[in-house]
């Protein structure tokens, strides 16, 4: 059951990804590299500043191994693949789908060298070749992006709309994918101490203040970081927590991004007012 829920979950993300890329257009990839500043305080606070608070979590917190597992396979994993078309009111389609392209070329390396770093620390045992981050990457996220793009150029009338049928199938796959796992391992959750609830929570917050500080002028590029760094790239995620042994850790990144998904919903209506 649960092999099966972790292929569907993944399908739907990698559905998902394609209609993003279904509804972008190749000159929208390079808007982040010619905003050079703009570029670099992104990176910097999704693959150093929110791995380094989940790292000062970890640390200070007395939390369970499971719960330093699921923190340390969200610090590694910057960018939120599923958000772009979320974020239209703010009018941050292009700089949210650019830093994806970019986050996921920048996960190549990040991830492995992250995850060698902080393990001992978060007190597990994990190790990411290039190699499968390569792979899993470019299965998951890259390619999805690069057929979408490619349906887009070859139907431009028609890819855009097929895409928002299509992910609204897959959005209620991923959904009911999601609640079945968390049911069928419930134990899982329901045995969490406050403390590892509230370290999952305190990065989730932290995160939003980081991309809120650090997304540059603009409000909307603001808000737009913010909930991209609270949200974390469930496709790399996904990726990292099953090097675990156990379920407990997939679950657990689950939760969290269910429990994003629905903070940052709040959060950008809020910041719509």
């Amino acid at each position: 059951m649960t092999e099966i829920v972790l292929i569907l979950l993944k399908l739907a993300v990698g559905v998902l990804i394609a209609c993003v890329g279904a509804g972008t257009s190749f000159s929208e990839v390079t808007y982040v590299w010619q905003r050079p500043r703009l570029l670099f305080r992104s990176l910097a606070a999704m693959y150093l500043l929110v791995p380094l608070v989940a790292f000062g979590l970890v640390l200070i917190m007395p939390i369970e191994r499971g719960v330093k597992a699921a923190m340390l396979a969200l610090a590694v994993s910057a960018g939120a693949p599923l958000l772009p078309r979320r974020l239209k009111k703010l009018r941050s389609e292009q700089y949210v789908f650019s830093l994806l392209f970019t986050s996921s070329l920048v996960a190549i390396v990040a991830v492995p060298v992250w995850t060698a770093l902080l393990s001992a620390w978060f007190d597990v045992e994990v190790q990411l070749s290039i190699r499968t981050v390569v792979t899993d990457i470019a299965k998951t996220i890259l390619l999805p992006i690069l057929i979408g793009m490619g349906l887009r150029a070859i139907f431009p009338v028609s890819a855009d709309r097929v895409a928002n049928r299509v992910m609204m199938i897959a959005w209620i796959v991923l959904a009911v994918s999601a609640i079945t796992l968390l049911g069928v391992h419930r134990e899982h959750l329901v045995g969490l101490s406050w403390q590892g609830v509230l370290a999952l929570v305190a990065l989730m917050v932290a995160a939003l203040f980081i991309g809120q500080v650090l997304g540059g002028p603009n409000p909307n590029d603001r808000t737009a970081l913010a909930i991209t760094c609270a949200m974390r790239h469930v496709g790399i995620a996904l990726v990292v927590a099953a090097e675990f042994v156990g379920v407990s850790t997939l679950v657990l990144v689950v939760a969290y991004f269910m429990t994003a998904f629905v903070v940052s919903t709040i959060y950008l209506s809020c910041r719509l007012r």
